[in-house]
Parts: structure tokens; sequence; C-alpha cells
């Protein structure tokens, strides 16, 4: 009996990190894929536009959609806390993928950007209730494993975004045999990430609830999902602030190395021809491997800390390498440092589950979901810092270092300052004094 028991719980786990492993993968083909169309539908919906206004009117759509990921964040997460992790999971895979068809058939920027904004709050629930999900249901010694999974397999969703996004042609010609109507190559791209999401919704069936939610759901007498817990806590929110910043430099390696490379570090370097959709395909290849080899490095070591400390040096040095070492080089070099650039941010497993750990069962997944959405949306204060510099006559490779260093040194002093947690017991609500 126990061992059939055994086996179901480890079935319904397992299925778990099926659907939440698949639904990052989505969630990161959205993400990656507006920056790989985004010009090529603007110049489809603006067919007059200068590329410059093209430019300008992609950086708003980006904001909008960072905008939205912002209050995503804040939604799923408290919804996560008061109404279970589950229910957040497939809600949020069904906004995004609703999101993304329904961006297909945009003809003008102001729907684009409702539709952006849409998008983002759909993006921003997923990865927080999954981890939460994985990391309240298996062992505390081998969790990492788990977050380790999602975090690898998602990030490669923004490779096919990245080859469906340049070469759709294929697909948009089977749409066409099919219903008869004939795609653009960005509308076949969207379209294909949301019948992704619709599809992973019938995993639905046979995934369960965290027993710890389950546990606290109906006792009244515990505050759940009640953001006093953080920002009115001194101690709390102190752990919130640095989980936060940990992360930070992992968007300013992909948010303004990589996402600019066309603009400015492909110029910077001497290298033409840079795209920025491959620019990114080869870093989030990085980033799904350095995922792999930082969960196993921390489950080997015993220390999500130490792997972390390791992670942020080596993305100091390669920084240094790709800003000042190398100039004029090939373009297959220039791709082959985007890859280590990505591989030297693949902690993200491990930042997302430092904060997973850092609180207690009543507030965890708000912590889970808004901390890594705040992290993206730093990307607008990494750009806007960087074009500020740039405007005192610093060339783009000291603008980006000031920018890379300062982001870098807090984040080694914030998790300097964090608690170990690696094999911590989750079971345990937070409690602590709100002024």
């Amino acid at each position: 009996m126990e061992k059939t028991k055994l086996r179901k719980k480890n079935l319904q786990i397992a299925l778990i990190l099926v659907v939440a492993a698949l639904g990052y993968f989505v969630d990161i083909y959205d993400l990656v894929l507006f920056g790989v169309v985004k010009g090529e539908s603007l110049k489809q919906i603006m067919p007059l536009a200068t590329d410059n206004a093209i430019a300008a009117t992609g950086k708003f759509l980006f904001n909008m959609q960072m905008l939205g990921m912002l209050f995503g964040g804040l939604l799923w997460g408290i919804l996560g806390d008061k109404k279970g992790r589950l229910k957040v999971l497939f809600g949020s895979i069904l906004l995004y993928s609703i999101a993304n068809i329904a961006n297909a058939f945009v003809t003008d920027v102001s729907t684009y950007a409702v539709i952006r904004i849409i998008a983002g709050i759909g993006l921003a629930g997923e990865l927080g209730a999954g981890i939460t999900l994985v990391s309240e249901m298996m062992s505390k010694e081998k969790r990492g494993y788990g977050t380790m999974i999602i975090v690898t397999f998602g990030a490669l969703g923004a490779v096919v975004a990245s080859l469906v996004g340049s070469k759709g042609e294929v697909i948009g010609d089977f749409f066409y045999s099919t219903i008869g109507i004939q795609f653009a190559n960005w509308q076949v791209a969207y379209i294909v990430g949301g019948i992704m999401g619709l599809v992973l919704l019938l995993l639905r069936v046979g995934t369960i609830e965290s027993d710890f939610f389950k546990n606290v759901k109906h006792d009244e007498g515990v505050k759940k999902g009640d953001l006093k817990l953080i920002f009115k806590n001194k101690k709390n929110l102190i752990k919130y602030l640095h989980c936060i910043f940990i992360g930070i430099p992992i968007w300013f390696v992909i948010g303004l190395l990589i996402m600019n490379s066309k603009d400015n570090f492909g110029p910077w370097l001497g290298v033409e021809n840079v795209v920025n959709g491959k620019a990114v395909m080869y870093a989030y290849i990085g980033l799904s491997f350095g995922d792999l080899l930082s969960g196993i490095l921390s489950q080997i070591l015993k220390s999500r800390k130490i792997v972390v400390y390791l992670y942020l040096v080596f993305t100091f040095i390669l920084t240094i390498i790709f800003l000042f070492v190398l100039k004029d080089i090939s373009l297959s070099t220039y791709y082959l440092m985007c890859f280590l650039l990505g591989t030297g941010t693949g902690y993200w497993a491990i930042f997302v589950t430092i904060a997973a750990e850092q609180f207690g069962t009543n507030i965890r997944s708000t912590a889970a979901n808004t901390i890594p959405n705040f992290v993206r949306g730093s990307v607008s204060l990494i750009t806007l810092t960087f074009g500020m510099l740039v405007s005192f006559n610093l060339n783009d490779g000291a603008a980006a270092f000031i920018v890379g260093v300062v982001f870098l040194l807090i984040a080694l002093y914030s998790i300097s300052q964090l608690k170990e947690t690696f094999g911590k017991d989750l079971n345990y609500l937070e409690t602590g004094e709100i002024i």
C-alpha cells in the first residue's frame, strides 16, 4: 500500500514537473518572440513609418509588456497564496496563450499595446507558480533538481522562438493548405505560441495542489498573500530586496548586452550583420546549459549561495572580455560570446528557488511570482541608465561596463546577506510583526 501511494505521488510530481517545464517553455517563447518579430510585425502594421519610428514603437510595446508583467506578478502571486498554486499555473498559461493568438490579428499599435499588456500579465504567473508548487511537493534535499529541470528546459523556448520567428514559412504554408488563409511569418509565430499553450492545458488532468497550501487554505487565522507581510515587515522586506538584486545581473546581460547586439555591441566590437534573434538564441542556449550546470552544482555542493557567487564572478570576467578584450572578431566568435554570456547568467533557476525558499507558505507564491518579474522589469532601469551614460559622451563599452559593475557588486553583497536555503524545510508560515 505504501509503495503504491509513493509511486502515485512520484507520478503526480513528475506530471507537475512536465507541466511547469512546458509552461515555462511557452512562457519564454512568447517573452523572446516579441523581440524577434516586432520589426516585421510593425512594418506591416505601420507601412509608412520610418525605421526610427518603428524602433521607438517597438520600445514602447516592450515597456507595455513589462508593465503587464509587473502588475501580473503581484496579481498571480497574491492569488497563488489565496486560491492555490495550481489555479495560477493554469490560469496564467491560458491567459498568455489567448493573448498570443489575439496578437496575430492586431492591425494597429493601440491594440498591439493592449495585447502586450495582457500577455505580460499572463507571462508573469507561470514560473513563480511552477517553482513554488514543485518546491513544496518535492523533498527538501532534491527540489533543486526539480527547479533545474523547469528552467533548463523552459529556456529552450527562446531557441524555438528565434527559429519560428525567422523561418515560419513552412508552418504558414501548412495553415494555408488546411484553412486557406495565408498568414505573415510574424502571425504564424504568435499563433504557434498560443496553440502550444492551449494544448498544454490538456495536461491539467491528474495534477494536484501543494499539501502545504491545502493545510492552510481554510485557516482563517492565517494571513495569505498579504503584501504587508513583506513590505511592512523590515526583516522580510530586506530579504525581498536582496533576492531582487541578485537576479538583476541576469537581465543586464540579456536585456542590455544581448538584445542590443545589432544596434550597439556588434558595431562596438566591429562585427557586421549581427542578427538580434540569433544573438538571443545563442544566449538562451547558454542560459539553458548554465541552469543545468548550476542545478547540478547546487546539489553537489549542497549550497545555493556558493553557486550564485561563482556565476556572478564568471559573468563579471566575461563582461570585461566581451566589452574590452575582443575587437574586430568574426560573427561566429560574437555568437560564441553570446553563448558564454548566457551560460554565465544560468543561475536563474537557483535565483528563483532562493526567492521561493526565503519565505513562508502563506506568502511564498507572492514572493516567487513578484521577485522574478521585478528583475525582468529592471531592464528598463538598466537601459535607461546606459542611455544616460552614453549621453554624457561615454562610449558603449564604458557605459555598459559601469552599469554592469554596479549591479554585479550589489548582487554580490545581496547574496552575502541571505541565509543558505539548501535543504530548508518549507512547511512554515510567516507570522512576523507588521509595522
